[in-house]
């Protein structure tokens, strides 16, 4: 196990701690769940708390951090809403960043990894698991309120359109999203760089953000692209489409 003197933290987030090491530094979180670790990553302590590794490899999030990218992590007390959230990984670290206080409200359509994302919403109960399909949020309507930011990471060839539409029924004005781009799964023969330059000229209209931030080696094709909502023009608020769902809920 790691030794605790070594980790300091970072003015990046609160739950943020960087640790040196022998290739690069290594970034864990301070963790509101209990051992034993759910995803086989290192735990360990630092100055009294309990953090845990954040694995570029295993988690997009920490590969943008270990590739450089310097935008604000999810705050904690915030509401946000993953979509694409498999066996919760990332949603569990997305859990521990907005804290106690905050929540995650993670949507996965597959069954089983969604068993594995109940188990790991037992260990943090600010995560809130939903069965559903991303692009279908009139399913989830009534679970999911307005939400900070939206953090995406869904291999599909309409992963942008998937996120608007989204954005439409639950982002707050001026509210972030955080997205795991996968060009493989847009369109072969056009290179990765370009699929993530148009993915950020098609949502510039309501938008803004950097340059998209590559994440090899740690997932080859993918880009993570940081955005935040530009204010409505006129100065006003921008609507949030939220339709009564009628009878049902989701699954």
């Amino acid at each position: 196990m790691p030794r605790p003197s070594l980790f300091r933290p970072t003015d990046r987030h609160p739950a943020l701690w960087v640790r040196p090491e022998e290739r690069y530094p290594t970034f864990w979180v301070e963790t509101l769940g209990s051992l034993p670790p759910t995803h086989g990553e290192r735990w360990s302590a630092a100055r009294g708390r309990t953090v845990r590794h954040f694995d570029p490899y295993r988690s997009k999030l920490a590969a943008a951090l270990a590739r450089g990218w310097e935008g604000d992590l999810p705050s904690a007390g915030e509401p946000w809403l993953y979509l694409g959230a498999a066996s919760g990984t990332t949603a569990s670290f997305l859990a521990d960043l907005v804290g106690s206080k905050g929540r995650v409200y993670a949507v996965e359509k597959s069954l089983r990894p969604f068993g594995r994302l109940i188990a790991v919403a037992e260990r943090w109960p600010n995560l809130v698991p939903i069965l559903a399909d991303a692009r279908r949020p009139r399913e989830y309507v009534d679970w999911v309120p307005n939400v900070s930011g939206i953090y995406v990471d869904i291999s599909q060839p309409d992963q942008v359109e998937i996120f608007r539409e989204n954005a439409n029924y639950f982002l707050a004005d001026r509210g972030r999203a955080l997205i795991a781009l996968k060009a493989s799964s847009i369109e072969r023969g056009i290179a990765p760089a370009e699929h993530a330059r148009r993915a950020v000229d098609a949502l510039a209209a309501e938008f803004l953000g950097g340059s998209p931030v590559p994440l090899a080696p740690f997932h080859r094709a993918h880009y993570f692209l940081d955005l935040r909502r530009s204010p409505p023009s006129g100065g006003g608020r921008r609507p949030v489409r939220r339709p009564t769902r009628g009878s049902g809920s989701p699954e």
